[in-house]
């Protein structure tokens, strides 16, 4: 059972931008044709290097490396390369922000990234992170559902458990913010155009910010079963609210296998859960922490095993500030505090597994290293 609980499929979607010699914005078209593991994002200049499924975090770092050192190649040879920060270089106006094209069955693409741009504008969509996704192994589920020794098929007790696991990462999702946000500074021109020079902002991570990656209202769903939640995405984009299902911006999604759409994921189940709160880090070439998803895994693991809840409207509410708040560059301390004392339960729930402790007390030391220079500062040492 033990080696089976950190089994399970990793994937990590890594968004970054394409620079010039100058650190511009690339104007040459997506050079790596249709490629499935790099492709592009919104913009025509916004790769994104997209992983097979893997069987570890270690497997899934490899294959990023893979892919990444493939661009570089190609890019390298046209004079440019990847930058390594969520916030964008400095750009003179979104003119150098070309839209991604795409043509003939793929042309739909094209045409749902012209509805954002008239709905949010093109300086929002150069935010770039890192998305990690996860499954449970097929054994552990099987395992699970039959320790609860109840009459649900194994399809129900599946969905269930992961739209319960949804909840419970929406709610505390903003633990994963405090910890890996790494983009504080940003270039005037995210402000407007003619604008330059460095911003020292008052957020530890733009994109996670009020600034960032959110609809224009805050969606409330109802999470009783993947029918209810589908019929109130569905209900928004009856509405006009949302083009579709990619557009719900939360920091956690529901993935089905194959196509991702709406029907499928309610009509065939869940597959894997999406994690799309992370920066990207630029102390490392790949822009992820190995530590930092080793956690995230853990904490998903944590998470799966608390009691089911049901999210009220007024918690989906404050699940979203809470998120927002925890992208400060000086939070709430409360959300630190909670931090700490979700950090202390899973120090027991891996009381069994040295490299999960070594992990955990790495994410506690960002915390109590921070709050103590906070304490210095308040005290007027400096």
């Amino acid at each position: 059972m033990k080696n089976l609980l950190y089994s399970g499929g990793f994937g990590l979607e890594r968004e970054t931008l394409r620079v010039d010699a100058e650190n511009h914005l690339a104007q040459t078209l997506h050079p790596f044709g249709d490629d499935n593991y790099i492709t592009r994002d919104f913009c025509e200049n916004q790769l994104e290097l997209i992983t097979p499924v893997c069987n570890s975090i270690d497997e899934v770092i490899a294959s990023l490396e893979t892919l990444h050192q493939k661009a570089e190649k190609i890019l390298s040879e046209q004079g440019e390369h990847i930058w390594l920060y969520s916030n964008p270089p400095h750009f003179n106006s979104e003119q150098e922000i070309p839209i991604a094209r795409f043509s003939g069955e793929q042309s739909f693409k094209q045409n749902y990234r012209e509805a954002l741009e008239k709905r949010y504008g093109k300086r929002l969509m150069l935010f770039s992170g890192v998305h990690f996704n996860f499954s449970f192994s097929e054994a552990l589920l099987h395992q699970w559902h039959q320790e609860q020794k109840n009459a649900v098929s194994f399809e129900a007790f599946r969905d269930k458990l992961y739209l319960n696991l949804y909840q419970q990462l929406f709610l505390h999702g903003y633990v994963l913010v405090l910890l890996t946000a790494a983009s504080p500074v940003y270039d005037k021109s995210l402000d407007g155009d003619g604008l330059s020079g460095a911003v020292r902002s008052e957020y530890a991570s733009l994109r996670n910010s009020r600034r960032g990656y959110w609809n224009q209202f805050i969606p409330v769903l109802d999470y009783t079963n993947l029918h209810t939640f589908g019929e109130g995405i569905q209900e928004y984009i009856r509405k006009g609210l949302l083009f579709s299902v990619s557009e719900l911006y939360l920091p956690v999604r529901l993935k089905p296998k194959g196509e991702n759409t709406l029907a499928s994921l309610v009509q065939n189940g869940v597959d894997h859960i999406e994690l799309r709160m992370f920066d990207l880090n630029p102390l490392y070439p790949l822009g992820v922490n190995r530590n930092d998803l080793f956690f995230a895994h853990l904490l998903i693991l944590y998470l799966a095993q608390q009691e089911e809840i049901l999210l009220t409207p007024e918690q989906q509410e404050q699940a979203v500030r809470n998120h927002q708040n925890a992208a400060l560059y000086y939070p709430d301390s409360i959300l630190t505090e909670n931090t700490l004392r979700l950090l202390d339960r899973m120090l027991v729930c891996f009381a069994d597994n040295t490299e999960a402790l070594s992990v955990i007390e790495y994410q506690k030391q960002k915390l109590t290293h921070k709050r103590f220079c906070e304490q210095i500062r308040s005290e007027n040492f400096y």
